[in-house]
């Protein structure tokens, strides 16, 4: 099948001065680390690194799971770096950051899926002397009860679980995963601590039709979710799901 270009429309154009993200990329680099911004190409990443801020990616570059959307390798994982949590803190340090959002690919190949950095990652963030507030975007975990609720144990501000895309266009967009599955995700967050702030994203421009976008909506209020974004979806290349509309922000 023939693949269709779109033309960007004005409003998503923007500058990118890759020069001002040279000190935070040499900084990574520095403490082998990695960030979803780069992994995934994302079209934000000048912006953000030249303010110094960074969405850092544990547990390695590579996912089990093979979304179509996602810029992120997919295959068999390596092994996890155990010091990698004492790394985080030390450029969170470095970099003075007060606010901190650590995400992961999906690790079921991993026995906790994961948890146990993640909880790590806290611990030390929490021995600096003036400690960040932490934001936690996580894997579905399969849902397990036992290892969402180490998760809200270890109290972070805000826990955030991505829905991505309506539920019809999960077989072509999120292989792997389960609508109702990553409802439950936040559903339970807020069972174990109702004052935990949970926040879901949805991907724009991939198909999905208006009304079932609002479906959406009404679900993820069910499953009381307090913050939601909605972001354009671009196609992090050729061989990556399509995109299928530009979606306004007047819209």
């Amino acid at each position: 099948m023939q693949r269709i270009s779109l033309k960007k429309p004005p409003w998503i154009n923007k500058r990118i001065n890759l020069w001002l993200c040279h000190s935070l990329k040499r900084i990574l680099r520095e403490y082998k680390l990695y960030s979803v911004c780069e992994e995934t190409r994302c079209p934000n990443l000048s912006e953000c690194f030249s303010k110094g801020v960074v969405t850092f990616l544990i547990l390695g570059n590579i996912c089990t799971r093979n979304c179509s959307f996602c810029k992120i390798k997919k295959g068999a994982p390596l092994d996890v770096d155990e010091d990698e949590p004492q790394r985080v803190k030390e450029v969170v340090k470095k970099l003075n950051l007060r606010y901190v959002v650590i995400t992961s690919p999906t690790r079921d190949d991993l026995e906790d899926k994961g948890v146990g950095i993640f909880l790590k990652t806290i611990k030390e963030l929490r021995t600096l002397n003036n400690p960040p507030k932490i934001e936690l975007l996580i894997p579905d975990f399969f849902a397990k009860i036992e290892l969402v609720k180490k998760i809200v144990e270890a109290d972070p501000q805000v826990i955030a679980h991505n829905l991505e895309t309506v539920p019809r266009l999960y077989p072509q967009i999120r292989k792997g995963a389960d609508y109702k599955r990553s409802l439950r995700v936040l559903k339970i967050i807020k069972e174990l601590n109702p004052k935990i702030y949970t926040k879901s994203s949805l991907l724009l421009g991939v198909g999905e039709r208006e009304k079932e976008v609002i479906e959406v909506f009404k679900d993820l209020r069910k499953a009381g979710c307090d913050f939601l974004v909605l972001g354009q979806y671009l196609s992090p290349s050729l061989n990556h799901y399509l995109l299928k509309e530009y979606i306004s922000p007047n819209k």
